[in-house]
Formats: C-alpha cells, structure tokens, sequence
C-alpha cells in the first residue's frame, strides 16, 4: 500500500513550470549579459594576479638563490683573504723575528769586537807599563851593582832596545 501524500511542492503544475522556465530564462539572459561578464572579468583578472603572484614568486626565488649563491661565495673570499691575511702577518713576524735575531746577533758581534779591542789596548798599555818598569828597575840594580850612577838617558835607550828583543809573548797569551 503506498500512501499517495500529495504536497505542494512535488506536485506538477504546468502553468507554475511554464512561469518558472520563463522567468529562469529571462534572470539568465540578464545574469549573462550583466554579471557573468563581470563574473569572468573578475576571475580572469584573479588569474591573472594569481599568475602574475607566480612568477614573482618564481622570480623572487631565482633572486634569493642568486643572492645566495653571492652571499656564499663571498663568504668564501672573505675567509680566503682572512687566510691569506693571517699568511702575510706570520711571513711578517717570521721576518721580524729574523731581523731582530740578525740585529741582536750584529750588536752581540760588534759588542764582543769592541771587547776584545778594550783587552788588546789595555794588554798593550800594560806591556808598555811593565816595559817602562822593567827598564827603572833594571837601571837601579845597575847603578847598585856598578856603584856609580850611570847615564839615565844613554842608558835608558840601551835597556828598551834590550827589552824591545825579549820576547813577551808569553805574557799576552796569559792575558
């Protein structure tokens, strides 16, 4: 048994059906000519935002990456010239360090030089000193062992010829 309900909505009333199809006709019509242009024109130009949003994008990535790129390699150079940087300073001190050696070692020399200078004049001024005594000596035991006073001056030049051929070597190389 099926129960026939009838509502208004689903029952079919041609007059209703006929008014309906013209007025969705004419509402399309109007809709087409009237918003359905602006429709499209809107949603071509939100594609054309979406696009052009796109390639900026895709421009702006081709940009970062670039920029990255960049950004390593001079991050590269940076420590390359740091590096090199570094080499020079230690090839500076290396050189430095070597110079002052050089001067250190020339003022040690030339210091060692003066000294054995200073020793071979004060070795001679003490040869000559105990020249000129061994010569007063030698003329007081003389005159002693003559017994009379002898000539100081003849006698003197005697005595340094004499001690000029004595050999004192021996006495500069104790010193």
């Amino acid at each position: 048994m099926l129960l026939a309900v009838s509502s208004p909505l689903t029952r079919i009333i041609p007059g209703l059906m006929i008014w309906t199809i013209i007025l969705f006709l004419i509402v399309f019509f109007v809709l087409r000519k009237y918003a359905f242009g602006r429709i499209q024109a809107l949603i071509d130009e939100r594609r054309e935002q979406v696009r052009r949003s796109l390639e900026e994008a895709d421009n702006a990535r081709d940009e970062a990456r670039k920029l990255l790129e960049e950004h390593r390699r001079l991050i590269g150079q940076a420590r390359s010239d740091a590096e090199e940087i570094l080499n020079e300073a230690r090839k500076t001190r290396e050189s430095m360090e070597q110079r002052m050696r050089d001067e250190t070692e020339a003022d040690r020399q030339r210091r060692l030089e003066e000294t054995r200078r200073e020793i071979a004049a004060e070795t001679a001024r003490a040869l000559e000193q105990i020249r000129n005594e061994v010569a007063t000596l030698t003329l007081e035991a003389a005159s002693r062992v003559v017994g009379r006073v002898i000539d100081a001056e003849r006698d003197r030049e005697l005595i340094s010829e004499a001690i000029a051929s004595l050999d004192f070597s021996r006495l500069e190389e104790s010193a």
